[in-house]
Parts: C-alpha cells; structure tokens; sequence
C-alpha cells in the first residue's frame, strides 16, 4: 500500500512538471520569438515594406479589414504575445521560420495563397479573426 502511495505521488509530481515544463516552455519560446521577430523587423526596415505591400494588394487589405469592427474581447487572444503562443503551439519553430524566409523574400500570388491556405488549416475561424484584429490594430498605430 505505501509503495502504490508513493508511485502515485511521483506519478503526480512528474505531471506537474511536465505540464510546468509545457506551459512556460511554450511562453519562453514565444516571448523569443516575439522579440527575434519584432528586432528583425523593425532592424531592417521590412516592417515598413511589410506595411506598404498590404496597401498595394486589395486582396489582404480585404483579408486584414474583416477584423476592424470586431469585439476582441470574445476572440481567444488579444495581445501579439498570446497570438504568439498560440501559433507557436499549432506551428513548430522550423515551419514559422520557413513562412518567414518566404515572406522575406517576396511572395507571388500563389505562394500567398497557399500561404493563406496553411494558416487557415492549422487555426481555428476564432483565431484567425483574433489574428486579422492584430493586424488591423497593428497597421492602424502607424
């Protein structure tokens, strides 16, 4: 009996932790690429460029725009640093590191498109107007 009470209390410990391990495992990782994110961004000038290639293309100002009368209080995050957890959690590092690379070099009408496509299957309708409201509040501070 005293050792089933043990096995169960590691058992309960190793949960703990590992849920622990989780949860801030996954904030660490998204509060650095957050900041690896925005100091590249902002470092290079791409953020600007970023913000002139969605006014020259009607199709993601339309995309961005569904997110202006939104009340973002029922939306799953509201900062860029929860949306950020999120997608670290629905993307591994490698996948958002690639989006990256290709956003960086410039993307054709199909590669937006199935860039589109991917983000729309990995996150749910809630997290995608979440995401369109960032946006829109993001290029409306400038």
């Amino acid at each position: 009996m005293k050792f089933l009470k043990v096995l169960i209390s590691i058992v309960i410990v190793i949960g703990v932790i590992g849920f622990s391990v989780y949860y801030f495992g996954t904030k660490i990782i998204a509060d650095q690429v957050m900041d690896q994110v925005a100091v590249e961004l902002t470092d290079s000038g791409q953020l600007e460029s970023i913000k002139q290639e969605i006014e020259n293309d009607p199709q993601l100002q339309a995309f961005i725009e569904e997110g202006k009368n939104v009340d973002s209080s029922t939306l799953p995050f509201q900062t860029k640093e929860q949306a950020v957890r999120v997608l670290v959690k629905k993307f591994n590092v490698s996948e958002l590191k690639e989006l990256q690379t290709k956003a960086q070099s410039g993307l054709t009408a199909e590669e937006k498109q199935q860039l589109f496509n991917d983000i729309e299957s990995k996150l749910t309708d809630e997290e995608l107007l979440a995401l369109k409201v960032l946006a829109y509040k993001e290029l409306e501070q400038r």
